[in-house]
Parts: structure tokens; sequence; C-alpha cells
């Protein structure tokens, strides 16, 4: 376990040297999704069109962030629970998105098209929304306004902390840890 600095964009070179359990701390352009816009997402793919961003080497912040209050960038921006985007990430993954962030496990078909397409998962810490909010250097929505907080927003971030949870690997962190503690 490392403590490691990224500047985005994650190519695939940076991806494959990230392991479970090293802390990292990245700087440059990710984006933010939730379920609605991950739901609006995959609609456009269907109709044929583009997504509101580049999605190759991009890193997506499962966050709503709070309205900022006067002479702020963001309001608190914790992560919220990844599962609910579980159904909609595999075809994110194999447009070429990298990284992930949030809190909570995945299941074994978002593990699986992470190994196949090279991708990794992060964790950033519940509850320090506020402490995460100052990593944030600006903010600009840039789809979907009409979702308020779940509106996609390009975040310009300066060492937003998180740790490798899932490697492109597959080596789980919340599995490894949980089999040190198990009675034998």
């Amino acid at each position: 376990m490392k403590n490691i600095e990224i500047t985005t964009p994650l190519t695939e070179s940076i991806v494959e040297k990230l392991n479970a359990g090293d802390k990292v701390y990245i700087t440059g352009t990710i984006y933010t999704a939730r379920d609605a816009a991950h739901k609006k997402m995959i609609e456009t793919l269907h109709n044929g069109e583009e997504l509101p961003f580049d999605i190759k080497d991009s890193i997506i912040y499962y966050v709503g962030p709070c309205p900022p209050k006067p002479g702020q960038i963001i309001g608190s921006c914790g992560p919220t629970t990844s599962y609910r985007m579980d159904d909609l990430t595999p075809p994110l993954l194999e447009l070429g998105l990298r990284g992930m962030i949030g809190k909570g496990k995945r299941n074994q078909k978002v593990i699986d098209s992470m190994i196949k397409n090279k991708a990794v998962y992060f964790a950033a810490i519940g509850g320090a929304g506020a402490l995460i909010s100052d990593c944030v250097k600006s903010s600009e929505v840039i789809a979907y306004e009409e979702l308020g907080t779940e509106a996609v927003r390009k975040l310009c971030v300066e060492k937003l902390p998180v740790i490798v949870v899932i490697d492109s690997k597959g080596n789980n962190l919340y599995d490894i840890e949980n089999k040190k503690y198990k009675i034998k």
C-alpha cells in the first residue's frame, strides 16, 4: 500500500499501477454523476447521441453536492453509495471510463467489467463532505441541469484523497480486510 499522487486524465497505464489499498490524491478534472444522471447518460447512448463529456480516461465521482454558501465554490460533497449505479456502469466502462469514486461495495458484473476494461474503483470517506469540498477548485454544471444537485458537473480538484478499493486486477480491499477478521 502506497501514497500516490495522480493527475487526470486517468490513463490505462496509471490504472495498472494502482493496487487495492493504495492511498491516492487526485488532481485535475473529474465529473460528478449519480443514478439519475447515469440513467440519462445511458438513454443518450441508446439514442445514438454523444455523452456530455469525453468519458475516455475520465473519473466519475458519485456525488450530489450541496449548494454552495456565499463565497464557496461548492457545498459539502461527500460520496454516495455506489451500488445504485451498478446496472448502469458497464456500458460506460466499455467506452473507456477508467475511474469511479463512491462508497460501498460493487457487484460482480461491475468488477468483471473493470477487469476487462482496465478501470479502478476508489472510495472517498463518507461523512467528510465538507473537508472534501476544500479540494474542489472549480465546479461547472455541464449537463442535465434540470436534475439539480444530481446534474453532471465538471470539477477541477486538487489532491482529492481517495483509497483504491477495487483495482484493475479485481483485488477488492473490502474482501481482503474482512478475511483478516473472520473467526476460524
